[in-house]
């Protein structure tokens, strides 16, 4: 997905969303949110990891070491995007 594509399901949707940058291509939808906590983006780690890898040329491991420092474990507020685990084989 585009930010373009992923800002027009947002306002079909009407939903706000604090989205991840340069990640856009693992972008694969957004929880509800409820009474107590807004919307969140939500992102496959599996493609961050395969975006990173393409657009800064490093190995595996050096994408995934970036994204846990970098990304990952972030808590930028209530709106901080998730990072699911779409494919379990990449942690065994």
């Amino acid at each position: 997905m585009n930010r373009q594509q992923i800002l027009d399901l947002c306002e079909e949707h009407d939903v706000d969303l604090l989205l991840a940058d340069g990640l856009d291509e693992a972008f694969v939808g957004f929880t509800e949110g409820c009474e107590h906590m807004p919307p969140r983006a939500v992102y496959s780690k599996e493609l961050c990891i395969q975006v990173i890898m393409e657009a800064d040329n490093v190995e595996e491991i050096e994408a995934i070491e970036y994204l846990e420092f970098n990304t990952f474990y972030t808590w930028v507020g209530p709106q901080t995007p998730m990072f699911i685990t779409t494919s379990p084989e990449l942690y065994t």
